[in-house]
């Protein structure tokens, strides 16, 4: 009778203490949470912020409109065109990048639904004026192609994985404030001086060299526009089913 009162005696002391310590975990926990609660701050609001940088913004192409229209058309177009960009997170090289790292073609895809539309925008202006008889406008970025032009994609896309950024993204990191991008742009405009001091060397020994190739000169106005979009058609059905077979591999 002895061995059963103690027994019992030792098990409700058990549960006692087992209630206690998960009692005081219970408020230790429940300090925490409130001394973590208190330790944040309150964000401050950017409102006021964008809003004035707005008004800048608006002043700034006021001032540049009375100067030059052409100015001030760039100066906003450059300003939309950068708001696009950091809103949508749309980068030539995470374009490249993300298939490998992530998987995910998302941006690969976007990056061929905006070729296919400047495609036909850009065939129907030229087509345009091929028809009315007058200057083909842009001609004169018909670039040469050849194995230079190869080499350089390789390492300028080298360089633009390293720094995380093409041209477009970079400038776009700038504004959000990240320091690499900022060290990238630095040397983005180093190397820029560099090529236009040296393009002559480049083009005289490399680029006269190279043919100059104008799709409908090839294959006719129709038959360019309908091999560019039936590539572009090809490579975003490459696209989706890589990306499908990613996913399957990552869910066995």
């Amino acid at each position: 009778m002895n061995f059963v009162t103690k027994k019992i005696t030792y098990k409700e002391s058990d549960v006692s203490e087992v209630a206690s310590t998960s009692a005081a975990g219970t408020s230790s926990s429940t300090g925490i949470r409130r001394s973590s609660s208190r330790s944040r701050k309150k964000k401050k609001s950017q409102i006021p912020v964008g809003i004035l940088v707005f008004l800048i913004i608006v002043a700034i192409g006021i001032v540049l409109m009375t100067q030059s229209a052409t100015l001030a058309f760039y100066w906003f177009t450059g300003m939309i065109f950068g708001f696009i960009l950091q809103k949508a997170r749309f980068c030539f090289t995470a374009s490249m990048r993300d298939p490998y790292l992530t998987g995910s073609v998302a941006l690969p895809k976007a990056v061929l639904l905006a070729l296919a539309v400047t495609s036909i925008g850009f065939w129907a202006i030229k087509y345009g004026a091929f028809q009315a008889g007058l200057p083909i406008p842009g001609q004169g970025y018909v670039a040469p192609v050849g194995l230079t032009t190869a080499i350089g994609g390789i390492v300028f896309g080298i360089g633009m994985v390293i720094s995380g950024g093409c041209a477009s993204g970079t400038l776009m990191r700038v504004g959000e404030g990240f320091g690499m991008q900022i060290l990238s742009l630095a040397f983005f405009v180093v190397g820029s001086l560099l090529g236009a001091a040296t393009f002559g060397f480049w083009e005289l020994n490399f680029m006269v060299r190279a043919p100059r190739i104008f799709l409908p000169d090839v294959f006719g106005w129709f038959g360019a526009i309908v091999i560019q979009l039936l590539t572009i058609v090809l490579l975003w059905i490459a696209a989706d089913k890589y990306g499908k077979a990613k996913q399957s591999a990552g869910s066995h």
